[in-house]
């Protein structure tokens, strides 16, 4: 009896053992389940390709422009003859401020812009290659029967390079040489000679919406802009004199957005969800902003925009939207 006693002792402590070592292993189980849903949700986020708080929120502001010249900075304007998009907030914690730039991007479903080749020059040498250890520096651009031509210097040595326009599949605007010179000498063939090319002399790693692929510059125009960002895909490209319009586009139809005032010529226009400006809250936004002058194109500059938004008049429409009216920037007194 004793014997059987210990027997059942035993084998009661050995299934003791057993629940808890089950119970400790579900418990584990279920707290790396709990800590990886996030990483899975966000996995899921990045397949269906969008980030994840712009997709919890959809809070995007639809927008539509119109002739308008648009500085990034006093030299560099981006002029715009049509686009049809959104203002895609950078998180769900603020909408698109006007103030803060860096709180959107501008996503373009079709587009035409149009930059001068001084604009194009001041953007590479402002912002694409302004950083320390570029090898390309003090670059002009110019056009020449429908090709780009680029002088500058390359590790500090002059060099000037005419290159064919041409657009790739996956966007990108590709700059082909035709010929490439260095202190008035030819040295495109040299370089094969020498197993080189300008993929192996210059490295752009640092500079943004910019690579090269043995000697093409492929040039990404949407990333190579400073805040607001912009997004959107490059389908076309037109060189005339001293300019050169880029059009952007996507598949699908795009429905242009109903204006409040018909009449309107150069303007911009942003409906839906939040949209902050000043002290001013729009929910939903229905905002026009309509150009004084419409001789010309409205001259636009978002780090000033208050001395314009001062300087112009407003009034409420019946559906409860606001269309102001602002003056060019440049016709500002004092404006610099």
């Amino acid at each position: 009896m004793e014997c059987r006693s210990r027997f059942w002792s035993n084998a009661v402590g050995v299934l003791q053992v057993g629940y808890r070592f089950v119970f400790l292993s579900m418990t584990s189980v279920l707290v790396s389940i709990r800590a990886r849903v996030p990483a899975i949700m966000l996995a899921t986020a990045l397949a269906l390709g969008c980030a994840m708080p712009i997709c919890a929120q959809g809070a995007t502001v639809e927008t539509e422009m119109r002739h308008v010249d648009f500085h990034v900075d006093a030299t560099l304007v981006l002029q715009i003859n049509y686009l049809r998009g959104r203002l895609v907030p950078a998180s769900a914690a603020q909408p698109p401020t006007f103030d803060t730039p860096r709180t959107f991007a501008i996503e373009m479903d079709t587009a035409s812009i149009t930059l001068r080749t001084t604009a194009l020059a001041d953007l590479l040498n402002r912002y694409v290659f302004n950083y320390s250890g570029s090898p390309l520096r003090k670059l002009v651009v110019t056009t020449d029967s429908g090709r780009l031509k680029q002088k500058g210097h390359l590790h500090g040595l002059p060099f000037s390079v005419l290159s064919t326009v041409s657009i790739t599949a996956d966007g990108e605007l590709r700059l082909h040489p035709q010929w490439m010179h260095a202190f008035g000498i030819s040295i495109k063939g040299l370089m094969h000679v020498f197993g080189l090319s300008l993929q192996k002399v210059a490295n752009v790693q640092k500079a943004p919406g910019v690579r090269i692929e043995k000697d093409d510059l492929l040039l990404t125009p949407a990333v190579m802009l400073p805040p607001p960002y912009t997004r959107g895909h490059l389908v076309a490209a037109v060189i005339r004199d001293s300019s050169i319009t880029l059009m952007f586009g996507r598949h699908g139809i795009i429905h242009p957005l109903v204006i409040p005032d018909l009449h309107a010529k150069n303007y911009m226009y942003f409906k839906g969800s939040t949209i902050r400006f000043g002290r001013l809250t729009m929910t939903p936004a229905d905002l026009l902003v309509v150009d004084h002058d419409p001789r010309n194109p409205f001259d636009f500059w978002l780090e000033k925009y208050q001395a314009q938004l001062v300087a112009g008049v407003s009034h409420t429409t019946r559906a409860g939207g606001l269309i102001t009216e602002w003056p060019d920037f440049f016709s500002l007194k004092g404006a610099q």
